[in-house]
């Protein structure tokens, strides 16, 4: 026993310096002293003296600098440098182009949350404030969406020139050019609501405020360029659209079989440097009405005009829409959401050097360029517009639920609709919170690669389930197109966004944990970097520091994995209130599982695993639920810890808690390396998955909240266009939820009085003239019956139309 005792308080002690993570002097002290008290208590000195004498030829090689660096470090160095991956050019310019925030906190281990709780509530200006309630507000009223969708498949001129003339254009554009300088917040907020109205405007306002050549030109464009242009492109002089994607080469936008050869040629008599553009691109969103295309091609210099080098990379130039050669081609039709998207092509179009972006100095830097901007624009335009739908989703179904009844009952009261409107408001609160965190990144001036990714992927993949449940709850009122469907549009067009800037099975497979292993990890991509120090002097010292900080932080996550595991992440300080301190210490057990696993499949497999999609898909699936959870968190602090919003951060928690557990288990049972796998399981599972999906009970509490007025469901619904005009059949629905809940008392008196037989009509109205004629309702109830009848009607009709009035402007046959 007293051998034990001995040998268990050596392990406790060490196990605690590596919990807290201690340094290696402290681990040895600390580690020492342990065993020779309690050695000495538990009268075991041969035990005592063993371990101390094991202890000290651990410690004592690892304490020795000189000779540790010698004697360890230098053969793993030798053997590090053969088997690490080259990055490629790509790979090293994207690693390179973006920031990192809190998810390096989340990949650490041991998240430090008052750095997330101390940074700033995102909030709108007075002025963004203003623009919400006045021009935003103004041109929702004037959207029709069924005329823009069916009639026009365009939107209509007064809608166009009301986007130019408010500036809609130019929300990133500075006001030294004209534009609005908005927020990113104020950006995202901008096409939340107007996603609310409709996808197709939303769509096309996002365009020339994210990837494009308003954004290239504020970072990379000559003074000449930004004078000339950005006034334009706020005020809608000039309609830009960006050119990337092609046949060949849409998500490896590095392999683009599109050039442009450096030459000389004569242009009204002037001897003139410039370029010879090839170039075949489609799925150009605003390119049918472009008035400036943005081009990404391959720049080559076969004879040595501009220098030595002949393939100068991926370049960015601005071509006016007046340029010989240049042909703009017919509309796209994506999923009848008829936002203006067409093809650009070229054949040996002769353009100065002056339309490269930045001028011939920035000639082989599109690649770079692209990615540095795309990690801004990813994190707003189509998070936004998935928030908007969302939310608009939530207000719509959790009111047509209660309206809308089937047996007697509201149908929100069937366990199975119930179901579906938890998932609508649970999921609609985490994008949200989602959507918010990577704005406020932005604005604090990170370019969020990783955080980006994370909320392209999810945003737009929750708003396909949200879609899915919103036509489930609806049925047929969903399925029938027409202006009193909200709901079918909103199908046809999560899509789009699933598809569009990077696949949504490219972006969870390649590069969410692609990225975030090497940017957010704390070593590797250090260690890497220290293979090209050339001083062998200064790399072996650098790689040694990072070497054995990277083995202390290994062994510090298997340590923190396994005691947060068997404690059921009970123990230690973090932050929070007495609601949502086992939040945080959720997240801290799983950051620890994510950092450890993480290490443990890279050290293994090495480059393999980036060839391995379906393990690095669930590491970055845990990855982006940790980040999603902390989004949460923060947003309901920020709020103000609101008592109502908590069955909304309940459910939604739960849900990424239950999706990591399952990420994390699908990844470690198909690792390879079985006896690995069940190594890291012990560490990650000690007690077995513990986690479980939110509950009946608090799915019900979250349907509740959708179903009637409450705080809590209208900063869910912020930013949602909710003013009750003709076109705004969702805002009507709104506004006539109060009166159908205060008639459900009535009803159920009416409906007593039905049953017993009381009346002799048939006809609902003339029963309610009797009821109140027997004294069974009053006046004013009956006519709220009347009242509540008529609204209603109208939300759950639908639409039809003359065959003549389906039939296309043209068809196929007229057209030949």
């Amino acid at each position: 026993m007293s051998v034990l005792l001995t040998l268990l308080a050596a392990l406790i002690a060490s196990g605690a310096c590596a919990y807290h993570r201690s340094s290696l002097r402290s681990w040895a002290i600390a580690t020492a002293v342990a065993t020779l008290v309690v050695g000495l208590i538990a009268h075991a000195p041969w035990t005592t003296t063993i371990l101390l004498i094991v202890e000290l030829a651990i410690a004592l090689p690892l304490l020795l600098v000189d000779f540790r660096r010698k004697q360890i470090t230098l053969p793993i160095l030798k053997i590090f440098a053969k088997v690490t991956p080259k990055l490629s050019e790509t790979e090293q310019t994207a690693l390179e182009a973006g920031t990192v925030g809190f998810e390096g906190e989340l990949f650490s281990g041991k998240p430090d949350w008052h750095e997330l709780l101390k940074q700033p509530k995102p909030e709108l200006s007075v002025e963004e404030q203003a623009f919400m309630a006045g021009p935003v507000e103004e041109l929702c009223a004037m959207i029709d969406d069924w005329q823009i969708t069916h009639e026009l498949a365009d939107l209509p001129p007064k809608v166009w020139e009301f986007i130019k003339k408010n500036r809609f254009f130019g929300m990133i554009i500075p006001k030294q050019y004209g534009g609005l300088q908005f927020s990113a917040l104020a950006h995202s907020a901008v096409l939340q609501k107007l996603s609310t109205a409709s996808a197709t405007v939303s769509s096309t306002v996002a365009v020339p405020n994210s990837l494009g050549p308003a954004e290239l030109l504020l970072h990379y464009g000559s003074e000449e360029q930004k004078n000339h242009y950005l006034p334009r492109l706020a005020v809608g002089e000039e309609i830009p659209c960006f050119a990337l994607t092609g046949p060949y080469a849409g998500s490896d936008a590095t392999s683009i079989p599109d050039v442009g050869i450096v030459c000389k040629q004569v242009v009204d008599g002037v001897e003139t440097l410039g370029i010879k553009l090839t170039f075949d691109k489609r799925y150009i969103t605003l390119a049918p009405i472009a008035t400036v295309v943005g081009l990404a091609f391959r720049m080559y210099d076969p004879e040595h005009l501009l220098g030595d080098k002949e393939d100068l990379g991926i370049t960015l130039a601005l071509l006016p829409r007046s340029t010989p050669g240049l042909e703009i081609g017919r509309r796209h039709f994506p999923l009848n959401i008829p936002f203006q998207n067409g093809p650009v092509r070229g054949k040996e179009v002769f353009a100065p050097l002056s339309v490269l972006i930045g001028g011939p100095q920035m000639a082989g830097h599109g690649w770079r360029m692209l990615v540095e901007c795309l990690s801004v624009g990813r994190a707003i335009s189509l998070p936004s517009n998935a928030t908007g739908g969302m939310r608009a989703s939530a207000l719509a179904t959790g009111a047509y639920a209660r309206m809308r009844k089937q047996f007697g009952l509201a149908v929100a009261r069937f366990e199975g609709v119930e179901e579906a409107l938890a998932r609508i408001g649970g999921l609609t609160y985490a994008t949200a919170a989602l959507s918010r965190a990577t704005a406020a990144a932005v604005d604090r001036g990170e370019k969020p690669a990783v955080p980006s990714a994370i909320a392209k992927y999810h945003a737009t993949e929750w708003a396909r389930q949200i879609a899915a449940d919103t036509m489930d709850v609806h049925g047929g009122k969903a399925v029938q197109l027409g202006p009193k469907n909200y709901a079918g549009r909103g199908w046809s067009a999560v899509p789009i966004a699933i598809t569009v800037e990077g696949a949504n099975i490219m972006t969870r497979s390649l590069m969410i944990f692609g990225q975030g292993a090497i940017r957010c990890h704390p070593y590797v991509l250090k260690e890497m970097q220290a293979l090209s120090i050339a001083d062998r002097g200064e790399q072996l010292k650098t790689f040694d520091r990072l070497l054995f900080g990277h083995i202390g932080f290994g062994i510090s996550n298997a340590v923190r994995s396994f005691a947060m595991g068997v404690s059921g992440a009970r123990l230690g300080e973090t932050a929070g209130d007495a609601y949502t301190r086992r939040y945080y210490r959720k997240l801290d057990r799983y950051s620890a599982a994510l950092a450890l696993t993480a290490d443990v499949f890279m050290g293994v497999l090495g480059g393999k695993l980036k060839f391995k999609e379906k393990l690095s898909a669930r590491l970055g699936d845990v990855l982006s639920y940790l980040y999603i959870a902390s989004s949460m968190l923060k947003q309901y602090e920020d709020n103000g810890r609101p008592e109502a919003d908590r069955p909304f951060l309940a459910w939604g928690f739960h849900q990424c808690m239950w999706l990591i557990q399952n990420a994390l288990d699908g990844a470690i049972r198909n690792f390879p390396v079985r006896p690995v796998a069940w190594l890291l399981r012990a560490l990650v599972f000690p007690l077995g998955r513990r986690e479980v999906p939110p509950s009946d009970r608090l799915g019900r509490r979250v349907a509740a909240l959708l179903t009637a007025p409450n705080e809590a469901l209208d900063r869910l619904t912020d930013w949602v266009y909710t003013t009750p005009t003709p076109n705004n059949t969702i805002g009507r629905m709104k506004a006539l939820l109060p009166d159908v809940i205060a008639a459900e008392p009535v009803e159920r008196k009416f409906g007593k009085a039905q049953k017993s037989g009381q009346f002799t009509a048939h006809d609902y109205l003339d029963q309610l003239a009797e009821a109140q004629q027997a004294g069974v309702i009053s006046e004013a109830e009956a006519n709220l019956l009347r009242h509540v009848r008529e609204g209603v009607f109208e939300f759950i009709s639908v639409d039809d139309f003359d065959s003549d009035e389906l039939r296309a402007f043209k068809t196929r046959a007229d057209a030949s």
